[in-house]
């Protein structure tokens, strides 16, 4: 493992072809500052436009992996500072789907509120068995509006809105039933399970795996007969590309391919 950059309240290392970004805020339960979500930005675009990584890790230190955002950040302010939250808020989670390396939430303990779109905004998720889920800000007077976008898209409807209504936990197993994570593990797996996923992705084309997840979240809102004519133009112009024709004729010749990401 290899410390490639340290911030107060991220850090940054380097495994091989993987980047783990770690939020650093146990104190705090690992709440989204505005800082840490514009340092979490950062990383990410740099990230974006390194070719030698193939994928991103997103763990935290501590017992909790995110509590959402800051509380302490969102009294007494004006609609100015609560837009300029929720703008980068958005842009985060936007970004994590924009990059072309995919993101892997690594969730160990409580993942509530932002903490929650956190996870469902990611690409993949991998959680320890201990690990819950919530949406509480009903509780607390603050709907959680802008996490039931990403939380809607990963779940669906019926369970969104029973989650944002009730403000109630949902366990790991019934995370992975509803399609918030992919699959649980025990805590003392979570960590291997989560780059067993990342190794795996490293060992096919990354200029296919980038285009690829740019494909699947520009088609997934589209109806059906869009999504198709989306795709299609895709596929004919990613069987033109270096690494599909060196994948299919090294699958013919029965051999391994070499990639050449492009």
């Amino acid at each position: 493992m290899t410390p490639v950059g340290i911030a107060s309240s991220l850090l940054l290392e380097r495994e091989g072809a993987v980047a783990i970004l770690t939020l650093n805020r146990p104190d705090r339960r690992n709440a989204l500052s505005l800082e840490l979500m514009r340092e979490l930005i950062e990383r990410l675009n740099t990230i974006a436009s390194q070719s030698d990584i193939a994928s991103v890790i997103l763990a935290a230190t501590g017992k909790v992996f995110c509590a959402g955002h800051d509380l302490a950040e969102m009294t007494g302010r004006t609609i100015v500072d609560y837009r300029r939250i929720f703008d980068v808020c958005t842009e985060l989670m936007a970004k994590i789907q924009s990059i072309p390396q995919p993101v892997i939430a690594q969730v160990e303990g409580a993942a509530t509120a932002a903490g929650c779109q956190l996870v469902a905004a990611c690409d993949l998720a991998v959680a320890s068995s201990e690990a819950w889920f919530a949406t509480p800000g009903v509780k607390i007077g603050l709907f959680c509006s802008t996490p039931m976008v990403a939380l809607t898209r990963a779940i669906g409807r019926k369970r969104a809105m029973e989650m944002l209504l009730t403000g109630r936990r949902i366990d790991a197993a019934t995370a992975a039933e509803w399609g918030l994570v992919n699959r649980v593990v025990s805590p003392a797996e979570v960590a291997d399970a989560a780059r067993a996923l990342a190794a795996e992705i490293s060992q096919v084309s990354r200029f296919t795996v980038a285009l690829g997840k740019q494909a699947y979240y520009a088609q997934i809102d589209l109806d059906q007969s869009k999504a198709y004519a989306y795709a299609k133009e895709v596929m004919s112009m990613n069987a033109l590309a270096a690494d599909a024709q060196e994948g299919i004729s090294a699958f013919l010749g029965k051999r391994r391919p070499c990639w050449a990401g492009k």
